[in-house]
């Protein structure tokens, strides 16, 4: 029941720290939540679309759907503030995905095909852990872009948030 209750709080931290983070930004002087950097999404605006790719493909796979992605981002990205709400109701998603599942479910094994078509297998349980701990390594990307633009963005660590 421990790391269910764990599941339960690290789906809450993870919409917390995203909603933390879009301000930080949306916050963040003209022009530099798109302004072209060397990583691999491009931008602040373009990495955070891939957490939320990246959170909708496990969200289908945990649903057991079909999900339409050839890759871990989309051609276009959207408009941060488009982002902005797509990516906190998936959370909230989440969130209460989190609070529904049992322990059984939990550690039930979930088939599904990566982007570039190998098989796959995880518990929901771990996918869910995938999903926190993948945003966490991006927002620490995107806080990177963020020092780089003069800023400096809000602290979004777990503790921090356990804290609160």
């Amino acid at each position: 029941m421990a790391a269910l209750n764990s599941l339960q709080t690290l789906t809450r931290y993870k919409r917390w720290a995203d909603a933390l983070m879009i301000g930080d930004v949306a916050a963040a002087p003209p022009g530099e939540a798109l302004r072209e950097r060397p990583t691999r999404w491009q931008n602040m605006v373009r990495t955070l679309n891939h957490v939320h790719v990246v959170d909708d493909l496990f969200r289908c796979h945990l649903l057991g759907k079909s999900h339409g992605y050839t890759y871990r981002n989309t051609d276009i990205t959207p408009p941060l503030e488009e982002l902005r709400h797509a990516m906190l109701a998936l959370d909230d998603w989440y969130v209460d995905y989190a609070n529904a599942l049992s322990a059984k479910a939990q550690a039930e094994l979930v088939p599904f095909q990566f982007l570039d078509g190998g098989s796959g297998a995880m518990t929901r349980g771990d996918m869910l852990l995938h999903v926190v701990n993948h945003a966490t390594y991006h927002r620490g990307l995107v806080s990177d872009m963020l020092y780089q633009a003069g800023c400096v963005p809000s602290t979004n660590d777990l503790p921090v948030f356990l804290a609160g």
